[in-house]
């Protein structure tokens, strides 16, 4: 009897041990924790809804949510905590995205707990995933938004509408350059310097066959953190936020007018900062949805921003896809909880050669 005893409890302690990669047990749901570096963030937050929305219907897993508030040092002790309390998989927005050493990190945690991790919207390097059989990044393609709002911007300026004969309507001094205020997400992130390099780059590569050229706003701050190249250290620095977008507009209005020819265009790496711009402008009597505006564009396509454009107030977007964000993530998620590997099944998306790495692609908004 007692040998049969000893082995029913045997069984018992086994059969509470997660299988490989989770750390459940089959019949129990699966536990997933989602750190975003920052609740406030307007993008973000639809992410955060569509999955919330779409994990509903899913009754194998359950997902918890933390808000990182921007803090490094704060997500990194709430992964240990996650980790500590038993999850099944971590998803991780990193705050400092520019970070290899942190990063590296918050892998090395995953690794020793044997839990799979996957990184999203903020970009890890290819060797942070490599580093990890069990990681894997869902984000976007970094240069292809800003390359979109090149577009979307010389669409704009190209329509007969914009146009007398060769000059743009919006070259306000008529010297055949539009002179632009670019409004910069955060340093070191992949994104931020995608948007603000190759959205001019692309707009000129449209535009200058026609005479018609973009170059810095004189409001601009000049940075010596990039490459001279005539784009990319010409900016004001808005970090992803209206406010301070707003903040920064107003200071440059109170130098240059929005007649002069000084600001002719407003280009905003996120749809925030475009929003934080026009509030500023809004207050002069600019894009108010009617009567002179000066022409504004940002990048996500936020629920907010759309509005905005067909109220007439901005004038376009990039629609950064955060549903189709979500779906991919939980999709993984769901590999994870069924005992595969976490990029299982994922053939039919945009992969990065050689590492575990998908894209979901952007679209203009007009």
């Amino acid at each position: 009897m007692k040998k049969i005893a000893v082995l029913l409890l045997v069984l018992l302690l086994v059969s509470s041990f997660a299988f490989a990669g989770g750390g459940r047990q089959r019949d129990q749901t699966f536990r997933v924790d989602v750190f975003w570096y920052l609740y406030a963030d307007t993008f973000l937050a639809g992410v955060r809804n569509a999955m919330i929305e779409q994990q509903a219907g899913m009754s194998n897993i359950t997902v918890t949510h933390h808000d990182s508030a921007d803090n490094q040092a704060l997500q990194l002790q709430m992964i240990q905590t996650a980790i500590t309390q038993g999850t099944n998989l971590l998803i991780v927005n990193i705050v400092t995205t520019g970070s290899e050493d942190t990063a590296i990190n918050i892998i090395n945690q995953a690794r020793d707990a044997n839990i799979p991790i996957i990184f999203f919207n903020r970009e890890v390097s290819d060797a942070v995933i490599r580093s990890y059989a069990n990681a894997a990044f869902v984000g976007t393609d970094a240069d292809e938004a800003g390359i979109m709002q090149g577009e979307a911007i010389a669409n704009f300026l190209l329509r007969p509408a914009n146009l007398t004969g060769s000059r743009s309507n919006f070259d306000l001094d008529g010297d055949g350059v539009i002179r632009y205020i670019m409004l910069r997400g955060e340093h070191g992130n992949a994104e931020a310097f995608g948007r603000t390099l190759y959205s001019v780059q692309e707009a000129n590569k449209l535009l200058e066959p026609r005479g018609i050229r973009l170059a810095p706003s004189p409001a601009n701050e000049t940075s010596t953190q990039y490459a001279n190249d005539g784009i990319s250290n010409f900016f004001l620095y808005a970090n992803w936020q209206a406010a301070i977008a707003s903040d920064l507009m107003r200071t440059a209005l109170t130098a240059h007018s929005l007649t002069s020819g000084a600001i002719e265009l407003v280009i905003a790496n996120n749809d925030d900062a475009a929003i934080g711009a026009i509030e500023a402008m809004r207050e002069q009597g600019f894009n108010t949805g009617t009567g002179p505006f000066i022409p504004t564009f940002g990048v996500d396509a936020t629920a907010v921003a759309v509005e905005n454009i067909r109220a007439g107030r901005m004038t376009g977007t990039v629609l950064q896809d955060g549903a189709g964000m979500a779906r991919v993530i939980l999709e993984l998620a769901q590999n994870v909880a069924h005992g595969r590997h976490v990029f299982a099944n994922t053939t039919q998306y945009n992969i990065d050669p050689g590492v575990n790495k998908i894209r979901v692609p952007y679209a203009i908004v007009e």
